[in-house]
């Protein structure tokens, strides 16, 4: 994502989109600019939208978390990327991406609870997409007939001052048969490997 908000409507945009963003739950480290850019969420510079002043809060706030980027900033990035977004999808797509992060958000939590002693505020520092790149698990799994993930993120969590990072693998999860237009997703979360993150695998598999 840009350093500035792209909230102006893109070319040949036939109607308009949402300029309103909302706030994450997923605290932002302190030294994110540090870190270089991210991929959605992603706090970017205010840009003075009475808009967003009223969806993201006061401003200490904002500057506490992560930011999700409003419909219009969502479709001008996907323009971006040369795909192919459809104005009136937005409105469905951009609240099934946040809920997505906030998942996997609360799922590192949950790792990060192994380290509760030595660190009880853990923060988001950087979001990197890498979704050309085959995790080892993912590629061992699909020699195996089994799918490939339709994406891949790396986050880096600020562990009170020291970096992990995480490896978060989507795939699409079975469909509801009540329901089988609602969309269904299935994410592998787990620290991304080094001799600690083994221990904790092990610790977690184990149920210690």
């Amino acid at each position: 994502m840009p350093a500035t908000p792209e909230q102006q409507a893109a070319d040949g945009q036939q109607g308009a989109l949402s300029t309103a963003r909302t706030v994450s739950t997923i605290p932002r480290a302190e030294r994110y600019q540090s870190a270089g850019d991210s991929v959605c969420p992603a706090l970017h510079d205010d840009d003075g939208s009475e808009k967003e002043k009223q969806s993201t809060g006061t401003e200490a706030h904002k500057k506490d978390m992560w930011i999700y980027p409003s419909e219009q900033m969502f479709f001008n990035a996907m323009k971006r990327k040369s795909w192919d977004p459809q104005e009136r999808d937005m409105r469905y797509v951009v609240p099934i991406h946040n809920a997505v992060n906030e998942k996997c958000w609360n799922q590192i939590l949950e790792w990060e609870q192994m380290h509760s002693t030595t660190c009880g505020a853990p923060k988001l520092l950087k979001f990197e997409g890498r979704a050309h790149d085959l995790t080892p698990r993912a590629r061992f799994f699909s020699l195996f007939g089994y799918q490939k993930p339709f994406d891949r993120h790396d986050w880096t969590v600020d562990r009170c001052g020291k970096n992990v990072r995480y490896v978060i693998d989507f795939y699409e999860g079975k469909r509801d048969p009540r329901n089988p237009q609602a969309p269904s997703f299935y994410l592998d979360v787990r620290p991304a490997l080094t001799i600690e993150s083994c221990w904790d695998r092990m610790r977690r598999f184990v149920g210690a």
